[in-house]
């Protein structure tokens, strides 16, 4: 186990700032545009009708977003769980996703920072600020983490559905599968709608559950419900983390959204 190092806060805090500043330098002049109906034409009818009553049309497309919400965390089926709070920062264009947790597990604090930056990820749990007791690297949870990046940008940011990274397939007019490449990767998700036009569920074979150290292929979804308008878009506040394993569904995670917005500045 590791003792050395800057704070998780500290890194977590020097990656946004980093990122940020080298999307805005690399980033055009011009305000980024604003999404209209006929940018939808290729979609599958669902993701249209979804993207549409989000309230993305007429707005502009978002280059990023910053998430803060609310979790309760399992190790395993039957605890009660770990409250935390967490932050996270997405880029779209110079693809990152900067996520901090914080906790306290046995009355220590505890911190968890997921960065994945260009198409590469690194996870790493610390305890107390000084015992590193998970440290992941590698391409098996950098694949891994594409599909989370997907994720992100399906739930959180209908509008930049566009992404030419994307490519869609039809399957009935309440579900939708899309594969999303970045860099190394090309990941596979299948997206349900409900009568609403809402995002109720996502899932994929392409995101792993970390077992002991290694990586056991499950199928991992995110249920979604609890829809609230914020900032103008009409959105999911609650989420799970689930993945399916032999011997039934195991719900990792629970999400509740406090905050959203978008294309932040660098400080």
């Amino acid at each position: 186990m590791s003792t050395t190092g800057r704070s998780f806060d500290e890194r977590w805090a020097e990656a946004v700032r980093d990122e940020l500043r080298a999307e805005a330098a690399a980033r055009s002049q011009e305000p980024a545009p604003i999404l209209a109906e006929a940018d939808l034409a290729g979609m599958p009818a669902p993701v249209r009708r979804y993207v549409a009553a989000s309230g993305a049309v007429g707005r502009p497309v978002p280059r990023g977003v910053r998430v803060v919400c609310d979790a309760v965390m399992r190790r395993k089926p039957g605890e009660a769980g770990m409250r935390s709070t967490c932050e996270q920062v997405n880029g779209f264009a110079r693809t990152h996703r900067l996520f901090l947790m914080k906790a306290r597990m046995f009355g220590l604090p505890v911190r968890a920072l997921h960065l994945y930056q260009g198409d590469a990820a690194t996870f790493q749990v610390r305890l107390a600020g000084l015992a590193t007791i998970v440290n992941m690297a590698g391409d098996g949870i950098s694949r891994g983490e594409t599909v989370t990046v997907l994720n992100d940008l399906c739930v959180f940011a209908p509008g930049a559905l566009t992404d030419p990274r994307l490519a869609w397939e039809v399957v009935d007019d309440r579900t939708a599968a899309v594969m999303f490449t970045n860099g190394r990767w090309t990941v596979r998700a299948t997206l349900l709608f409900n009568e609403r036009d809402e995002l109720v569920d996502f899932w994929s074979d392409d995101r792993p559950e970390s077992v002991d150290g290694g990586l056991v292929a499950r199928r991992w979804s995110t249920p979604l419900s609890d829809y609230r308008v914020i900032d103008g878009m009409r959105l999911p506040t609650r989420g799970l983390a689930v993945y399916a394993r032999p011997e039934g569904p195991f719900t990792y995670g629970e999400f509740t959204i406090r905050s959203i917005s978008y294309d932040v500045a660098a400080a």
